[in-house]
Order: C-alpha cells, then structure tokens, then sequence
C-alpha cells in the first residue's frame, strides 16, 4: 500500500494507492498533523509514501513520516522521474505541475500530451511523446479573475463562479460570470486547437478542483481526471522505488 500526500496551497490531498492506477481512497484536510497521520497509517499500514507541498514543510510532520513508514520520499526539483524534465528552470517548477504531467504520461504514454490543471492558477503544461515535459504556462484561476474585475474596479460586484453559467450574460453578475467562464473555456480550446495543429496526437486532460465548472464544455477530446496530480505522485513513488 502506498501512500501519497499533496500539500497545496488550500487543501491538502492525501490517497492510498495498491497497484492500480486509481487509489482505493482520497480524503482531504485543511492541513496536516501528527495525530492525524497516526490514526491514518495504524489504519491502512502504508510501505511506502511520497509527500509533495508548495508550502512550507514542517519538520515534524517529516521526521515522523520517515520514522514511521518504511520508504519515505520527499519530492523535489531533484527526485529521479519516469519522464525527462526540461524545463530550464527546474527548481522553480510547481511540483503539482510536475506531478501532473508524471500522471498525464503514465495514463497516456507515447502521446504528446496537454495539461490542464483547473486550480488556484490555471495552467497549460505539454508532454512530448517521447516522455520529454517542454514546460507549459500560467494564468489566473476563476476566482482571481472573478476578484481582480470587483478589486481594480469602483463599481463592478465581487461574483460567485457557478456552473450554470450564461454565454451571453443579461445583467452586471452573469456578464461578468459569463465572461469569465466563456473565457476560460476558449481559452483552453484554444490552446488545444492551436498545439493539435502542430501535434496531430495530441491528447489532453483536464484536472485541478475548478474542473466540475468545465467538464463537458470544452472540446470532447479533452478527458477529465480529477486525480491526475495523486496519480504522478503515486507514479513517482514506484519509479523510485522500484527503480
């Protein structure tokens, strides 16, 4: 049993993975601490784990994890993966990203892949087929742009995202929902229309927590994968540890 730990910004994200691919359990909790763990790991008794967080590490948190769990990995910029990263930058790089693109590929190998990740920013990362992650871009998520539109301006309301949203808005709070949503959404069309020209393999995911807000309104060749990030996460694990 493996057990893997996504530390975001927000949420945190843990899952128990067996062989397969999906885990056979995903909870979250706003952060984590040692009683917690505790009562997780006597319950599943996990052999292995892999922490990945965009925020501060605790020590504590840590050192119990190596004490208590057989193999214990901490991803970095330097962990060994099953895909070549050449990014220039690879110390910068988000590890939700990475672990992201590890995912995409290991669901989808010989495919040179696009992924979306529906999050607090949203982002556009490809993976060559030849297993090669290129890099990939960054934009403001729903609600940074929902909240720049109220913040630098006098008069336009503070808008709720929804998933009914209009195309054509009918008033101030569904123009500005409407344009949005319908923006992000030709966005990512567009970018996969504009990569699909140049990789005529091309196959694309789309993941993150905003993901329910778009999952059936973009291009039908886009897949959703709600776990796509825990997936590379638990697929680094068994590159390292089996490698």
């Amino acid at each position: 049993m493996n057990l893997v730990i996504d530390q975001g910004n927000t949420i945190c994200k843990l899952a128990f993975f067996e062989k397969r691919d999906e885990p056979v359990e995903v909870m979250t909790c706003p952060e984590l601490d040692v009683p917690f763990l505790e009562e997780l790991i006597g319950c599943w008794h996990p052999e292995a784990c892999i922490f990945s967080s965009v925020k501060m590490l605790s020590p504590e948190i840590t050192v119990f994890l190596e004490k208590n769990i057989p193999c214990f990995l901490l991803l970095s910029s330097k962990t060994p993966l099953p895909i070549r990263n050449s990014y220039k930058t690879p110390q910068t790089l988000g590890l939700d990203r990475l672990a992201a693109a590890v995912g995409a590929w290991s669901l989808q190998p010989g495919k040179t892949l696009l992924v979306i990740d529906m999050g607090t920013a949203i982002t556009y990362d490809l993976v060559r087929e030849d297993g090669v992650y290129l890099g990939g871009n960054i934009a403001p998520g729903i609600h940074m742009r929902l909240k720049a539109l109220n913040q630098f301006t006098d008069q336009l309301p503070l808008v709720e995202p929804e998933s009914g949203f209009l195309q054509i808005g009918n008033d101030t709070q569904t123009a500005i929902r409407g344009g949005v949503m319908q923006g992000i959404i030709y966005e990512a069309d567009g970018y996969f229309s504009d990569l699909q020209r140049k990789y005529s393999n091309l196959f694309a995911f789309l993941t993150g927590g905003d993901l329910f807000y778009f999952d059936g309104r973009l291009k039908n060749s886009i897949f959703a994968c709600k776990n796509l990030v825990l997936i590379g996460l638990n697929r680094i694990l068994q590159y390292n540890v089996h490698s």
